[in-house]
């Protein structure tokens, strides 16, 4: 591979680099206050000067919890200025959570908020944030400026989101999030007056993607107003001194926006769409109210993009995520592992040089998913005569149902065009007669009311019989698994 041992030359401090060639470029935008690279820069120095009291350097794990995303966003740099390695623990996850995922990874250090007493509880020595940027003695702890990190080093080790099981601790190196960057900018392209409008939290590898690209491009991060929860509400009474030209969401954050009634500010050239399946319906309306939307396919293990189609690609295509990204190949493969033909459902495998190289400490999980230099995705689909990846799944979640296979996305999508349905989700239920059921949870919209067998007519109207919904619950709201995806396995116990 490229630069697999790479040489003194390329290894580099990233944010280091990017401060000495634009000090005064913009970097981040929060709440009217601006910082400069070379803000930035001194604000991560001060902090890897506490992460050196700490005795935090090269071959450490540092993690934190529920920090706000503009400390996090420092610790993230500072984390690499000391040659660490980092290790995001999930906003959203209990002490007991934690402590499990601190018996994976076990990490030296975590860092927290002043008030997250409860983190003693994972086990794991905690250093609140305040103390870690209290002024340094410069005799307890090395001022040296940066360790420079080659492409090959590992930066962190992310947990995926889980959605078909307990989440697994991914390694990533620099190497993955370098060629990520620059494969997604010749697919979105890139123009100087671009802004990243930092949405995903920095526990998940689409926000840290943001981080990478936002140093290496030179353009600024933009925080929204609030923390915590989507909230697009305050993005209408949101004026921020920069409008962000670039937004990553994932779909449910894509319906609250158009439920709100916002429309697309001047200067918005892309709302990446991923991190799940986005229903067809959710697509057209975004399109039609002039949303630039691009839908993308990722996932942690290939540190962020995959695939991804671009604005005008979506708008001809809908549903598709289009081609793969520079440098990575995707095959669709059948049970024995041999490619399939255009057009033939198989398992999404990807090649390339944002491939991670295994799960941290699970060489069974590793052996699983790297097979004859290939990621095997678990996720099906297919590539189309153009080359363009189209998904179905995750291969786990397809309803086998008398001998025939059905495909939850598919049915959730024509239950979305029915105009009293908000959200869906379609699970298998087990059947002693036809193996698997298939089943569906569904949220109203407030101002309509239908009966099961009212939507049941609905879906015979576009689907074969055996992929028609048997069970049906309706719901105030459906589960979601910490990252925003349904959470299917919660949906399946409500039946």
């Amino acid at each position: 591979m490229f630069l697999r041992h790479t040489p003194p030359w390329f290894q580099q401090d990233w944010l280091a680099a990017r401060a000495q060639a634009t000090p005064e470029r913009p970097a981040l935008y929060r709440d009217g206050e601006v910082w400069t690279y070379a803000d930035l820069d001194r604000q991560v120095d001060q902090v890897a000067r506490g992460l050196r009291a700490q005795g935090m350097g090269p071959g450490r794990r540092v993690a934190f919890w529920r920090l706000p995303r503009k400390d996090a966003l420092v610790l993230v740099w500072a984390v690499a200025r000391v040659g660490a390695v980092l290790v995001p623990f999930h906003g959203r996850w209990t002490p007991r959570e934690g402590r499990m995922a601190a018996r994976v990874v076990a990490p030296h250090l975590l860092v927290v908020p002043e008030d997250a007493s409860e983190a003693r509880a994972m086990g794991v020595p905690t250093v609140s944030w305040e103390m870690l940027r209290a002024p340094q003695d410069p005799r307890g702890a090395s001022t040296e400026a940066s360790v420079p990190r080659a492409l090959g080093e590992v930066q962190g080790v992310v947990f995926t989101s889980g959605s078909t099981g307990r989440p697994k601790a991914a390694t990533l190196t620099w190497r993955q999030h370098f060629w990520s960057a620059w494969a997604s900018a010749t697919r979105l392209g890139l123009e100087a007056r671009d802004a990243w409008l930092l949405t995903l939290p920095l526990y998940h590898v689409g926000g840290l993607a943001i981080l990478w690209r936002s140093v290496l491009y030179g353009i600024p991060v933009l925080l929204p107003p609030q923390e915590g929860s989507f909230d697009p509400q305050g993005w209408l009474r949101w004026t921020p001194p920069r409008r962000p030209s670039l937004i990553s969401v994932v779909p449910t954050m894509l319906y609250r926006i158009l439920e709100v009634g916002m429309t697309p500010w001047p200067g918005l050239r892309v709302v990446l769409v991923g991190g799940a399946a986005a229903p067809e319906t959710l697509l057209e309306e975004a399109l039609a109210r002039g949303w630039p939307v691009a839908l993308t396919y990722g996932l942690t293990e290939a540190a962020s993009q995959v695939a991804t189609a671009p604005p005008e690609l979506v708008r001809r295509k809908p549903g598709t995520v289009g081609p793969p990204l520079l440098f990575t190949r995707v095959v669709a493969r059948d049970a024995a592992g041999r490619p399939l033909p255009p057009g033939e459902v198989g398992e999404i495998t990807v090649q390339g040089p944002t491939v991670f190289p295994g799960y941290w400490g699970n060489g069974e999980a590793t052996a699983r998913a790297l097979r004859d230099g290939w990621l095997y995705t678990g996720d099906e689909g297919y590539v189309d005569e153009e080359g363009h990846l189209w998904v179905k799944g995750r291969a786990a979640f397809a309803i086998n149902t008398g001998g025939e296979k059905v495909y939850p996305q598919e049915v959730e999508n024509v239950l979305l065009q029915h105009p009293a349905v908000a959200q869906a989700c379609v699970v298998g239920l087990p059947d002693e007669e036809w193996g698997q059921r298939v089943a569906a949870a569904v949220v109203l919209r407030p101002e309509h009311r239908v009966t099961a067998e009212d939507l049941a007519r609905f879906c015979r109207k576009h689907l074969a019989g055996f992929k028609v919904p048997r069970r049906w619950v309706f719901v105030a709201e459906l589960p979601r698994t910490a990252s925003g995806k349904l959470d299917r396995r919660k949906v399946q116990s409500l039946f």
